[in-house]
């Protein structure tokens, strides 16, 4: 542990700074389904107008991720960290101000979209990866991930607070006096800019400065293809509770504030989850600990949603999941370091991202016109069980059978 932390060390403020970026960007959006049942009551929008607008945030932010990727090799960390911050406000203020659908798909929707592809998970576990050394890359990412697991504990219960005494607006404001603190830790946190990259390996096919090629290089990778089509259906089901809980939760007659203290849980639980699949990570395949998170996951959805909801069992689940829950996400950035090398982590992981983003536009949008349509959420969850499960297998089985070959440094 203290030679961990030697290596660490020099880039505290870096990793601090990373890490409380991350946990805001995420914890804010995590929260914004807490705003849906009072917004569709006071300016007449419908479910799905609301989760058109979710749907469209995820599918900004997945368009925009590879090419905000491929802009910090250019521009640097520091450009593209504070500009994600300078969005990321602009559009909690669309929302606070809305009046119709049209503001809140700008607002929750595309600037919100882009500023994530600015300052969430795949450019802060980019930055913590060139941060450190490889030796204890894996268990950083973890660290990155446990404390950005933090935010959904702070924003939900705030959100909730505001809106319950003040009424929706006043949970929103809330949000957008948080996420100023996005624009100063994104300067800091791009000192990462300083930090010089490894040695290129003389007969890396990857060594040129060419970002096409790079991609084209990903895309014929079937390790990493394996990996890409399963992060699709992690974000359909991750997406789906983050905007249809609170929604079940009311549904099931539970007490609003039951739906702030479930997403808190999944962000406690988060950080334990994400400390130990990053210490996991060091000693085993992280493509076959992808593989069996998956399966996991799908297996507590499954319990859940097939079972009655109580209090009880509704904090059980919230935990469960949350240590399910961003584990994920040391695991595919330590895997993509491995395959690729770090020049171009932050654009591979962008295309990866973008299926995930893919699925998570279903997992928000599929979810609201399945609620439409049928006034239940069962075809929904059934359909993200089955397709967990299919994934998580043919991951942990594909892991087994030919682990990915390292092709970078």
């Amino acid at each position: 542990m203290n030679d961990t932390w030697r290596q660490i060390r020099p880039a505290t403020a870096i990793l601090i700074c990373a890490s409380i970026m991350l946990t805001l960007s995420m914890g804010l959006r995590q929260s914004l389904g807490l705003f849906m049942q009072p917004m569709t009551r006071d300016i007449a929008l419908t479910v799905s107008e609301f989760t058109f607008a979710i749907a469209i945030q995820n599918l900004a932010w997945g368009l925009a991720q590879p090419f905000t990727g491929a802009l910090v090799v250019r521009a640097g960390y520091r450009a593209v960290m504070v500009a994600g911050g300078v969005l990321y406000v602009l559009g909690l203020v669309c929302l606070a101000i809305a009046d119709g659908v049209w503001m809140v798909t700008l607002g929750a929707g595309v600037l919100i979209g882009l500023a994530l592809a600015c300052n969430a998970s795949s450019i802060a576990n980019a930055v913590a990866s060139r941060a450190v050394p490889a030796g204890v890359r894996s268990t950083v990412l973890g660290l990155v991930s446990a404390a950005g697991s933090l935010g959904a504990m702070l924003a939900a219960p705030i959100g909730q607070s505001l809106q319950t005494e003040f009424g929706w607006r006043m949970g929103v404001l809330g949000f957008v006096v948080v996420s100023l603190v996005l624009i100063p830790v994104g300067w800091i946190a791009g000192r990462v800019d300083r930090v010089p990259l490894p040695p290129r390996v003389p007969s890396d096919v990857h060594e040129e400065d060419d970002a096409r090629r790079m991609a084209m290089a990903a895309l014929r990778h079937l390790p990493f293809l394996v990996m890409t089509v399963a992060f699709f259906v992690c974000g359909m089901q991750l997406v789906f509770l983050t905007t249809h809980l609170p929604s079940y939760l009311e549904l099931c007659g539970m007490d609003p504030m039951l739906s702030a203290k479930a997403l808190g849980m999944i962000g406690g639980f988060n950080i334990l989850g994400s400390l130990f699949f990053g210490w996991a990570g060091e000693r085993w395949s992280k493509t076959g600990l992808l593989g069996t998170l998956y399966i996991s996951r799908s297996l507590v959805l499954a319990w859940f949603f097939s079972s009655a909801a109580t209090p009880e069992s509704t904090l059980l689940f919230s935990g469960l999941m949350g240590f399910l829950w961003m584990g994920v996400s040391p695991l595919f950035a330590g895997a993509v370091a491995e395959m690729f090398g770090l020049r171009w982590q932050a654009m591979i992981q962008g295309i990866a991202f973008f299926s995930h983003q893919m699925g998570s536009f279903l997992g928000a949008f599929g979810g609201g016109l399945v609620f439409q349509a049928f006034g239940s959420y069962d075809l929904a969850w059934r359909f993200g069980v089955g397709l967990g499960l299919a994934a998580g297998i043919v991951q942990l089985a594909f892991a087994v059978m030919r682990p990915p070959p390292a092709m970078a440094h």
